[in-house]
């Protein structure tokens, strides 16, 4: 599985890639979406992991220019901020919702999910 993980917190992204790398997953990391949409039209992404709200390019805008490149991408959202509730009503139904702070396993678990659906 190789997935693309987007928030604007460095650390975040970068401690989740090492997590992930230490369990066999291919984890890449953008702080921006303008720079997730680079590595995006030169790499294959099975699952992209985006915070809900970034500057200049939220999670959810992120997601419909991602869908245009790569259709048969899954995608989960994280986010620390407002309610699943008002999440879910701007996103697709088929994307999973995960609150910060996460634990490694909760998203591993996340993105098998999406995978099989």
């Amino acid at each position: 599985m190789r997935v693309l993980l987007v928030d604007d917190e460095e650390e975040l992204v970068t401690a989740l890639a090492e997590r992930l790398s230490f369990r066999g997953i291919d984890a890449d990391w953008s702080t921006s979406g303008s720079q997730a949409l680079e590595l995006a039209e030169t790499h294959a992404y099975d699952v992209a992991v985006l915070d809900v709200k970034m500057p200049n390019i939220s999670g959810i805008e992120l997601k419909k220019r991602l869908e245009k490149t790569s259709p048969d991408m899954r995608y989960i959202f994280l986010t620390g901020h407002g309610s699943e509730e008002d999440f879910r009503a701007g996103s697709a139904e088929s994307s999973q919702y995960l609150v910060k702070p996460l634990d490694i396993e909760t998203l591993i678990e996340a993105m098998r999910q999406v995978m099989e659906q």
